[in-house]
């Protein structure tokens, strides 16, 4: 199922300027570096022992098993380039806003007798800084899928079904059936 807030991450993380550690060894040394040294902490975060982060750092264990390989990848790509990360999520938030690419259904509440029953759309748009700041800020906040998905919701219908306020007054948008959702900033 595709994530509102798997694609923002997706979307700052196209951002940088240098591209992840690749090799086991080389994310188990980054790890480390930003835990000022200390591979307790890193095996605690990873769920394995002292020893093996130890082993990683030292290129004498080279493969993980699938599940720590995903995890450790996870936890890197978390913390690779902070500034930047920081950067474009302010350049969107002020300035730039972001591009949503989206095939979902929509579904209205709108007055009785309408035509606006939910359909599948494919829709690519430009969203102003102010609803990409609202996105950011509540994937930063802790927002949930859901919660997520109805800011999206609402800027979609802010910019292309009510035009910036110039039609379609009250009409609320909901976005469900989520089959294709890509940002870029």
């Amino acid at each position: 199922m595709v994530t509102v807030g798997e694609e923002l991450d997706r979307a700052v993380q196209g951002a940088f300027t240098r591209p992840v550690p690749k090799s086991a060894g080389a994310q188990m040394r980054y790890l480390v570096r930003q835990h000022r040294g200390s591979t307790r902490l890193v095996a605690e975060l990873l769920g394995i022992s002292r020893r093996t982060v130890e082993r990683y750092v030292r290129n004498r264990i080279r493969t993980p098993r699938p599940q720590l390989a995903e995890r450790l990848e996870r936890e890197v790509r978390a913390r690779w380039q902070p500034q930047v990360r920081a950067r474009a999520k302010q350049t969107a938030a002020t300035t730039g806003g972001i591009m949503i690419d989206t095939r979902a259904r929509f579904g209205f509440t709108a007055a009785p007798g309408s035509t606006d029953d939910a359909r599948l759309r494919h829709l690519t748009l430009a969203l102003p800084p102010q609803h990409a700041a609202r996105l950011f800020e509540a994937q930063e906040g802790g927002a949930t899928e859901d919660q997520l998905r109805r800011i999206a919701a609402e800027a979609l219908g802010e910019v292309y079904f009510r035009d910036n306020g110039r039609r379609a007054h009250g009409l609320e948008v909901e976005l469900t059936d989520v089959a294709h959702l890509e940002f870029e900033l």
